[in-house]
């Protein structure tokens, strides 16, 4: 089993995590193989994608350590821990639920809460939240993320919806360790015609623009 270190580190040297929102069963290969092309090896499935259980675990036995797969959209601790016996490496919620913190930390999974206020930050991270997801990022955009961090420095951020390679470089100068992407990353329409080398130069943008913001 790797430890929850491992994850924080893979999800941290990846930059971004990439955010399937109802992705489609029959494309979820080849869009983690373009995606790990282009450098991204965070992957996000979200829970109330049909069949995810049998996805996270095709994902586990196709990539295995080359990628760090998570579940997103995590409301209770019954789906936590639904998720994590089917090999999920991390856990994602939109919302702050102590109650998916306990159990992720009951079995050593990396956990992430959403939260937006610096309250909500301090009492995720003082529950055992890993990693607190700042969302929705864009409604205050990278200053608030970066005021957050002024005082609770100690703190590790994620900010996820909105991102894009427009503004990901300033959410890494805020002081983000990485930042979630879904949309703005994944080109449904692309992969569901067969151009999963649009994700891949997506990917690689994303990736280029947190490695100059981390110089």
């Amino acid at each position: 089993m790797r430890t929850k270190h491992d994850v924080f580190q893979q999800l941290r040297d990846s930059g971004v995590v990439a955010v399937l929102r109802g992705v489609d069963a029959d494309t979820l290969i080849e869009i983690t193989d373009a995606l790990l092309a282009g450098g991204v090896t965070g992957i996000e499935l979200t829970a109330d994608t049909p069949g995810i259980a049998g996805m996270v675990e095709e994902l586990d036995s196709t990539f295995g350590d080359e990628i760090a797969v998570g579940v997103g959209t995590v409301l209770d601790s019954e789906t936590a821990r639904t998720v994590m016996l089917s090999g999920a490496d991390f856990v994602v919620s939109p919302s702050l639920h102590e109650d998916v913190i306990d159990t992720c930390n009951r079995y050593g999974t990396l956990v992430a809460p959403g939260i937006m206020t610096p309250t909500e930050a301090i009492t995720g991270y003082e529950a055992g939240a890993d990693l607190l997801k700042v969302f929705p990022a864009s409604s205050l955009g990278p200053g608030h993320l970066g005021a957050i961090k002024g005082p609770l420095g100690q703190i590790p951020l994620m900010p996820t919806g909105g991102v894009s390679p427009d503004n990901a470089g300033d959410y890494i100068e805020a002081g983000a360790e990485c930042v979630g992407a879904g949309g703005a990353l994944v080109d449904y329409e692309a992969a569901a015609r067969g151009d999963f080398e649009i994700i891949t130069e997506t990917a690689k943008e994303f990736r280029a623009v947190i490695d100059d913001a981390r110089t």
